[in-house]
């Protein structure tokens, strides 16, 4: 019994030790596409339950409309994301819960115009002619947040495999707007008040924009592991 249990014992810990090399130092890389554009996922997993994953996607631009009561606007959306996480394997497959740190840059240069024959902000009319068209920005999220997700990586074993992960990110949405003429950056009589209207119309742009507290990051691609 005694040389049993000892024999046993000591393929258990062959067994522990051949599994923890299987997984020691075990690269994967995928090329994948999702909600951030295109790109690159390059994982090391440095034993059974963890490893570090890194990832870039971007190059990817969407076309906008949307329509407040007074402008409707269009434009181009600019997707891009850096990613850089801590992987827990809890099952010590192929399924993961990531958690760490992303830079997204997402954000759309934007084109108003009036969806009448003048603009009206707050029941006051600005004629067309002297504005021009509203131009800005929207950025909904940039800069480095927090980011959680889970997946699936073929980490636990060589060759091909498909790569998916879904996560979020806080967002931090902000706009500016000017008009193309750049009558309320002069002295002009009105140029005030219309400065302020201009300040209001960014505000309501921003609160439709936090309307949205998180972006869904979603990926899926194929991956090889070494």
């Amino acid at each position: 019994m005694k040389k049993t249990t000892t024999g046993l014992a000591v393929a258990l810990c062959l067994s522990a030790t051949s599994l923890a090399q299987a997984y020691d130092g075990r690269m994967t890389l995928g090329a994948v596409a999702g909600t951030t554009g295109l790109g690159a996922d390059l994982a090391w997993r440095f034993n059974e339950r963890f490893g570090i994953s890194a990832r870039y996607t971007g190059g990817i631009e969407r076309e906008i409309d949307y329509s407040t009561n007074d402008v409707n606007y269009d434009g181009d959306v600019s997707l891009a994301g850096g990613k850089l996480t801590l992987d827990y394997y809890p099952f010590a497959s192929g399924f993961f819960l990531s958690a760490g740190l992303m830079l997204p840059d997402i954000d759309a240069d934007i084109v108003g115009r009036p969806r009448k024959a003048a603009y009206e902000f707050n029941g006051q009319e600005y004629p067309t002619d002297a504005l021009g068209t509203l131009h800005g920005k929207a950025t909904l999220v940039d800069g480095v947040r927090p980011y959680a997700g889970l997946g699936w990586r073929q980490a636990h074993r060589s060759g091909f495999g498909v790569f998916a992960e879904i996560g979020v990110i806080p967002t931090d949405p902000d706009v500016s707007l000017r008009t193309s003429i750049g009558y309320e950056d002069t002295n002009l009589p009105g140029s005030a008040q219309l400065r302020e209207e201009i300040r209001q119309e960014e505000e309501r742009l921003k609160d439709e924009a936090e309307k949205w507290p998180v972006y869904p990051v979603a990926v899926l691609g194929v991956s090889y592991t070494f």
